[in-house]
């Protein structure tokens, strides 16, 4: 992590302004820097914890000031420092602990008793697929699509009411099948350029959702080329356990997927934990994954310019404090740190959210996966997100409506964290580890190159598969 090329792209970061598409977020408070070197002082304080969730855009976090004098400094040299590898183990949300901003977002997000994905997560799912030609327009298909979101959430609520329940959709269940279709022939056509016959046809897939991404693509290839099917393997890497359970059901619910059942292996882990070497060719799919990948957080000290760290301390009472310390973790903030130039004074103050995770799979892909061929769509902006440059949206769901915060410090497993992806730096840092190739393109021209555009055309000729989604883009390795 430490080599030149990856000092080089952390000197890029410290100067690039992520997201400068982002349209204007709510506005948040900033708090003024107090660090020094000896003694890292507060910032700020989350709210506390809480199990209702308030119905506003709001959220009950105050910026730290000195109208609230409670010192956590002899706390934050007290508790002992956890990451959340140490919390998996734990089927409550820890306190009196501290831990790097990183470790407290991966937390939230994955903690296998309390985490977002791991308990409070459903994925829509909208029935039959849109007959698009016979849609009149984007408004029309909005109307259909917001009558399905009703219908499917009424009919969860029969069978368990729930206020706070987490829905949300991704383009492989809106546009299906004709996403997934998409997928498929790029992998198809780069296969048979390049790997066929002399290597089986091999798909990784990172975060699966419900499996329709899956079902898809192992449809599209057995009616399109029986000959590229017999050769195909498709394995499935999933952190959520409720969701691998619920893509075997998927797997086993009819005839036509049964059909598909022995070339498909599910396996319920972290990639982070993968230690398995394939050394064999095989596309490497990650759809919408990244931007729920744990950042750190960074900014710098405005008398001195140094670059201080965020680590969060949870005092006994479950409140969040942020503190920022000059002694940096020997991992992606600390050759950022090296390489960072002297900030400008109007940027001194601010936040810097860092993709540490993304780096780590990075370097997964490039160790134990050498001939992979890395496809990934994600969000190049995202509209109401906090302060700071590649800082994430944070949001939950209450009584059926979006509820947006101002702070990734939240009640662990209640809200979404997730950051855009800056495509740019994204391909230096992946071709700097990797030593592979890529291609970026946004995601209208992908699947207008690879999509049957004509299938999800509707009357107006508005075509919501390129049209919509104009935040995303695709990087493919080449």
């Amino acid at each position: 992590m430490d080599s030149p090329a990856i000092n080089s792209l952390f000197k890029r970061l410290a100067t690039y302004h992520f997201c400068h598409h982002v349209r204007p977020v709510l506005s948040a408070s900033h708090t003024r820097c107090k660090t020094t070197r000896a003694n890292p002082q507060r910032y700020a304080r989350s709210r506390p914890q809480e199990k209702a969730v308030k119905t506003t855009v709001e959220s009950s976090w105050q910026q730290r000031t000195d109208h609230f004098p409670l010192d956590k400094a002899e706390d934050f040299k007290r508790y002992p420092t956890v990451t959340s590898d140490a919390l998996r183990s734990r089927k409550e949300r820890p306190r009196r602990v501290k831990m790097l901003m990183r470790d407290f977002i991966e937390d939230s997000l994955y903690n296998p008793h309390y985490g977002y994905f791991s308990k409070n997560v459903t994925i829509f799912s909208p029935g039959a697929p849109f007959d698009f030609n016979h849609i009149r327009d984007e408004p029309d298909f909005h109307r259909l699509l917001g009558e399905r979101y009703t219908q499917f959430e009424d009919e969860l609520d029969v069978a368990e009411y729930r206020e706070d329940r987490q829905l949300w959709h991704t383009p492989t269940e809106l546009f299906r099948p004709y996403y997934g279709e998409a997928i498929a022939r790029y992998m198809v056509a780069n296969y048979r350029l390049t790997l066929y016959p002399y290597h089986d046809l091999v798909i990784y897939e990172l975060g699966a959702g419900n499996g329709t991404l899956m079902l898809n693509i192992l449809d599209h290839v057995r009616r399109t080329d029986p000959d590229v099917y017999s050769r195909t393997k498709f394995r499935i890497i999933e952190v959520s356990s409720a969701l691998a359970t619920l893509q075997s059901h998927r797997l086993h619910a009819t005839a036509a997927s049964r059909g598909h059942a022995e070339k498909v292996e599910i396996i319920n882990k972290s990639v982070f934990d993968w230690d398995l070497y394939v050394p064999d060719p095989c596309f490497f799919l990650a759809m919408e994954v990244f931007d729920n990948f744990a950042h750190d957080m960074i900014r710098h000290d405005p008398a001195t310019e140094e670059t201080l760290q965020c680590s969060v301390l949870i005092d006994a009472e479950g409140e969040f404090y942020e503190f920022y310390s000059a002694t940096l973790t020997p991992s992606p903030p600390a050759s950022y740190a090296s390489a960072t130039p002297r900030a400008k004074i109007e940027t001194i103050r601010t936040l810097y959210y860092i993709p540490t995770r993304l780096m780590q799979f990075f370097s997964l892909l490039g160790t134990h996966f050498p001939a992979h061929r890395l496809i990934t769509s994600d969000f190049h902006s995202l509209p109401q997100a906090t302060k700071g440059y590649n800082a994430p949206v944070v949001q939950t769901r209450y009584q059926r409506r979006t509820v947006l915060v101002r702070t990734p410090l939240v009640q662990q497993g209640y809200f979404d964290i997730l950051f855009p992806t800056d495509f740019g730096v994204m391909e230096d840092i992946y071709r700097a580890i990797t030593g592979r190739l890529t291609r970026v393109m946004t995601h209208e021209d992908f699947f207008r190159r690879w999509a049957d555009v004509e299938g999800t055309q509707m009357r107006s000729g508005e075509n919501a598969l390129v049209g919509w989604y104009g935040n995303a883009s695709v990087m493919v390795t080449v």
